[in-house]
């Protein structure tokens, strides 16, 4: 192969790489709001396609004339620390009533594909007027508007909604702003990552919270695996070929959507699989072309990307006092230890840099700073909190301890 031929293959390998880790951390990237990444994407979508085809099962679809491109990452998984956040300033999470508006308005969107914010307003009211479940939506009260904006917004972001004539914020200050949008209702179809629509279920409403987790389980059923995905180790009927694509689907899954997949959290038989010659082969080869570094462990594995581009969220990170506080407070995980105790080490840690964390100055301030750098710790499968207060540390934890701390104005 010559030079030149060589240096193309690398370039398509690096793109193909960088593409697959874009969608992870974007699972939904637009020509209008990522112009490169969509290019890209766009480009070298046949190889991305597959390699999320193969390992996870995840189909991607690219949309060069409607400028999308969408992951869809079908998984059961209910995590809290990760929420929907409103497009302002503090990036507050979505509340109940946001999570609410954003379905109706989702829902009402697509009787027609131009529509202005009063005549969407109202058909939110009359639905939600109509549902004997739901508040009604009240437009003449500013907290609901905000909500009804946030929702928008979001479906803004998402490139569903185009704002042709003002802006959804004047709607916050008042119910007679005069503002026009486009709907792209392609777009808002494939939004909703489940096999299995909610509507279908058909189940009462008093019934939903007592069977949530079923629930769940209902939405995210794919035919592929048989009836029993998930339960394989208890139906004979299922065949070594479901078996084997739902384990492969499973573990690649976890592997690339946590930060650390960790053997203890695997049942024997997905543990069995990621330790046969296959399942390792295949971690390596996915590794290699998704562009991850595989770190290995007695205690589990893990995908690092090294340019940081496959996760909205990074660790260690300065840009954030919790996360440069759990940085520091690994220094106090060697064993298992008590939350008092690392009360303690965040109150030596304030007086110690009295310009740092300025925002944790006040009488608790050492409370709310462990509790934050927990948080933190917890959502990066770095510590585990019992219900007697200890905090573990896990094992990826230990990669993480620093040396020597010393503030950068330390050294000026």
């Amino acid at each position: 192969m010559s030079e030149l031929a060589n240096q193309l293959v690398i370039a398509e390998r690096e793109e193909v790489s960088r593409g697959i880790r874009q969608l992870l951390a974007s699972p939904l990237v637009t020509e209008r709001g990522a112009p490169d990444t969509f290019d890209l994407i766009r480009r070298r979508r046949e190889p991305i396609a597959k390699w999320f085809d193969f390992y996870c099962g995840w189909t991607l679809t690219v949309e060069p004339r409607l400028g999308y491109a969408r992951l869809v990452k079908v998984r059961k998984a209910t995590d809290p620390t990760r929420p929907a956040r409103r497009h302002r300033s503090g990036k507050a999470p979505f509340d109940r009533r946001r999570y609410v508006l954003l379905c109706v308005v989702a829902a009402e969107l697509f009787a027609t594909p131009v529509t202005t914010i009063g005549l969407l307003a109202d058909r939110v009211k009359a639905a939600t007027a109509a549902d004997p479940v739901i508040d009604s939506f009240d437009s003449a009260v500013r907290n609901e508007r905000m909500a009804f904006v946030d929702a928008l917004r979001m479906l803004e972001s998402f490139g569903v909604l185009d704002a042709i004539d003002g802006t959804a914020d004047s709607y916050v200050d008042s119910a007679a702003a005069k503002v026009l949008f486009r709907v792209d209702s392609t777009l808002l179809l494939r939004l909703l990552a489940a096999p299995v629509g909610p509507s279908q279920l058909a189940v009462p409403i008093e019934e939903v919270s007592l069977r949530f987790d079923d629930l769940l389980e209902d939405i995210s059923q794919e035919r592929r695996y048989g009836l029993a995905s998930d339960r394989h180790a208890d139906n004979a009927a299922i065949s070594d070929v479901q078996r084997n694509l739902w384990l492969r689907h499973k573990t690649f899954r976890r592997l690339i959507d946590d930060p650390v997949l960790y053997f203890a959290d695997q049942s024997a038989e997905e543990r069995a699989y990621l330790a046969s010659p296959t399942g390792r082969q295949l971690l390596r080869r996915a590794a290699d072309q998704g562009g991850f570094v595989l770190e290995e462990r007695a205690e589990g594995v893990f995908f690092i990307d090294t340019d940081a581009i496959a996760t909205d969220a990074k660790f260690p990170d300065d840009a954030a006092t919790a996360k440069v506080a759990g940085l520091l407070l690994l220094e106090e995980l060697g064993a298992p230890t008590t939350v008092e105790r690392l009360r303690r080490a965040a109150a030596e840690l304030l007086e110690r840099f009295p310009r740092w964390a300025r925002t944790y100055r006040g009488e608790d301030g050492a409370r709310e700073l462990v509790d934050d750098a927990l948080a933190t710790l917890i959502g990066f499968g770095l510590v585990r909190r019992t219900d007697t207060g200890l905090v573990i540390p896990l094992p990826a934890a230990h990669r993480y301890r620093v040396g020597d701390i010393r503030a950068s104005w330390e050294s000026s």
